[in-house]
């Protein structure tokens, strides 16, 4: 290029212009001529090389190929050409410009930096896809990564062109910013927080997307929508969204409900009052009321060793039975609890199922149910709640007791 330029200038100077003016007109035209055979050369071998690359993808069964022809990572790699093509002839104007040489390869050095830097953005965001087709990528979500990387990635290309822009080594830049790396952490501390607490999420597999979350502190109760490298997406039941730090996921309570939905049950545990004052032993006439209760024979003779008696004396309004010597409304009423709950095709068979008496209080006797639901939706799931409930605040009077209220009113 050097001879190109000398010919132009001894043109221009033949034609009658000062040396200065030839010079600088010189080095433009020459310049514009660069540009226009990088440009040419730049399409052919990006035609040439995308044909290539086409064949090599379809011909592959990988996604990793895919993946990167879809996000032009290829395109970009090939602005190196230019660039160095640009850098390489740079000098063409000799000692007549020097500083026309510097500005070239600036330019092109800044170019080069934006070509890389976007290269591999597009491939950070590539991998991001990939990664995503994997079935463990649920439990192991790296976009917080991907993203750590993408600042470090802007970082190190910035501090490259500003150093090429002020004329100074990058190494120089980089010992500089311990000055200011107090400021640096208070600009980038939800970043190192939250790049932290990723690292610790992914390790013990804590949550993921998807997972269904409750935090008071941030009146969150939904499923997790997004986990990035500074923010977490909630989406609530109501169907708002809720964004929270990602370090307050490990620097705050969180329950996470997966446990439950892939346990097949959801537990119920409610209570209710009853009136101690109403609490007596049964005699005739309550046990044949009780005895009338839809299926009571067969909650009451389900853990019996011996139905058949039971059955009788209660038949005969007996007050002595296998299970109970002179039984009490109340232990008839959670015998009656027990096979409800052990005979309702609504309550998990194969999980807990518990009717106990808590400590007495000035309330009354709370009596209290410990089953799980088969329905996990919360639909289903209060659906089954309130009938289990509406059944037992029903059927409490037929065995003489009452519930707890305050004022009672009776």
């Amino acid at each position: 290029m050097s001879v190109l330029y000398d010919f132009i200038k001894e043109f221009l100077l033949s034609n009658g212009l000062v040396n200065p003016i030839a010079i600088r007109g010189a080095a433009i035209i020459t310049f514009l001529i660069i540009l226009g055979m990088t440009q040419i050369i730049f399409l052919i071998i990006r035609k040439i090389f995308v044909k290539i690359v086409v064949r090599i993808v379809i011909r592959t069964k990988g996604v990793w190929d895919d993946k990167l022809f879809e996000h032009r990572v290829f395109h970009v790699l090939i602005h190196i050409i230019p660039a160095l093509i640009i850098n390489g002839t740079a000098g063409f104007a000799g000692d007549d410009l020097v500083w026309f040489a510097a500005v070239l390869k600036g330019l092109a050095h800044i170019y080069l930096a934006l070509a890389i830097m976007i290269s591999f953005l597009r491939f950070l965001n590539a991998v991001q896809e990939i990664y995503n087709t994997y079935p463990y990528s649920m439990n192991r979500p790296i976009k917080g990564y991907i993203q750590l990387m993408k600042i470090l990635v802007y970082f190190f290309g910035y501090i490259f062109i500003v150093s090429v822009l002020v004329d100074k080594n990058p190494a120089t830049l980089f010992a500089g910013l311990g000055a200011i790396a107090a400021i640096l952490m208070l600009v980038f501390r939800d970043a190192i927080l939250g790049f932290v607490a990723s690292i610790q999420l992914a390790a013990n597999n804590m949550v993921k997307p998807g997972d269904w979350i409750t935090m008071s502190k941030f009146n969150v109760d939904g499923t997790i929508h997004d986990i990035s490298l500074t923010t977490v997406k909630v989406q609530n039941w109501d169907k708002t969204i809720i964004t929270i730090p990602t370090y307050s996921l490990v620097s705050e309570p969180v329950v996470n409900w997966t446990g439950m939905l892939e346990s097949g049950g959801r537990r119920i545990k409610r209570s209710v009052s009853i009136d101690m004052s109403t609490i007596r032993i049964c005699d005739s006439q309550i046990l044949e009321r009780i005895a009338k209760l839809p299926m009571f024979n067969e909650f009451l003779s389900k853990d019996s060793t011996n139905s058949d008696d039971c059955q009788d004396d209660l038949n005969r309004g007996a007050l002595k039975m296998n299970l109970f010597d002179n039984p009490t409304n109340l232990s008839l009423f959670k015998k009656y609890l027990e096979g409800y709950c052990s005979f309702h095709p609504g309550i998990h068979e194969h999980m807990t199922r518990i009717v106990r008496f808590l400590q007495s209080t000035e309330t009354g006797l709370p009596v209290e149910v410990i089953v799980f639901s088969k329905a996990q939706q919360s639909v289903h799931f209060e659906a089954l709640q309130a009938e289990i409930f509406d059944h037992i605040f029903a059927v409490i009077p037929e065995f003489g007791l009452r519930v707890f209220q305050n004022p009672t009113g009776s």
